[in-house]
């Protein structure tokens, strides 16, 4: 599932439209509601205000090193997951039936705001967060890739940002789990163009194994053992001296995992790249 932004939902977003808006009227020299609006819902103990507050944090933070930024989107992450949603969502409701009252909503979100994509990005985060559904990979990545930038003001490495997202969410749940194979998945289609028949089954079986460690063992040893007699048999009918003796090499490398071995993103990496190696051995 993708997460979709909504202006109508993003506390940070109306905020920087409500001073843009005290702005205009004091230009137009009338009494400003939207001074009042953000007393009422921006200020003090509430749900909306924390969340707020996670926004108003972000966009302040400009130029700082990588690290700091990494430790500032984990920090926000575990703070998000703590905000009341059930409140959270009465009160942006009742926000946006207060803003209606003094303006046109459509010329109210219409105004260009300046942080607009980190604003959108944060907001789709923020959803993440708390969503029960399995997310698209993507947006998670490029939403996340939005706030770095903004963040460091400098451009992103995209497999990095991946590597970061699947170490935070391998400790999580299920659901979350699952999340982290999806982009793994997505790692390796863009690694690899074309994907063999191999490779597809056990990323489809990484997937749908996510939630049981016995059962990921079990298809990583088979797919090993399956893999060691591949390469055997086929070693026998090169030629070439020194492959010969890089392939003993490879074939002693495959190790069947014990039975209180977690299964990792690097067992994986390891499996694709020894379907490659078949896959050449084969066109000799």
């Amino acid at each position: 599932m993708k997460i979709k932004h909504s202006k109508y939902k993003n506390t940070g977003l109306i905020f920087e439209l409500l001073v843009k808006q005290i702005a205009a009227d004091t230009l137009s020299k009338k009494d400003s509601p939207a001074v009042s609006i953000i007393k009422k819902y921006f200020t003090g103990k509430t749900s909306l205000a924390a969340e707020f507050k996670l926004y108003e944090f972000v966009i302040n933070s400009k130029g700082i090193n990588q690290k700091r930024a990494e430790t500032i989107l984990t920090s926000i992450s575990e703070v998000a997951r703590k905000i009341s949603q059930a409140s959270l969502k009465k009160q942006k409701y009742d926000l946006i039936s207060t803003i209606k009252e003094s303006y046109d909503v459509e010329e109210f979100f219409s105004i260009q705001v300046r942080n607009y994509k980190p604003l959108a990005a944060l907001y789709c985060l923020f959803e993440s967060y708390n969503s029960t559904k399995v997310l698209d990979p993507k947006s998670l990545v490029d939403n996340k890739m939005t706030i770095l930038e903004h963040l460091t003001d400098n451009s992103q490495d995209k497999n990095k940002v991946k590597d970061s997202l699947i170490e935070e969410y391998s400790g999580y749940d299920k659901d979350l789990k699952l999340l982290t194979f999806k982009i793994l998945l997505e790692k390796f289609n863009d690694n690899y163009k074309d994907l063999l028949p191999e490779q597809k089954n056990i990323l489809r079986e990484f997937i749908t194994s996510v939630n049981s460690t016995a059962r990921l063992r079990n298809v990583v040893n088979e797919e090993l053992t399956k893999i060691s007699k591949i390469v055997n048999t086929l070693s026998k009918n090169i030629k070439d001296e020194v492959v010969k003796i890089k392939l003993a090499e490879v074939s002693k490398s495959i190790v069947i995992l014990n039975k209180k071995e977690t299964v990792k993103d690097t067992h994986l990496v390891n499996l694709m790249q020894y379907y490659d190696l078949v896959n050449e051995l084969r066109s000799l």
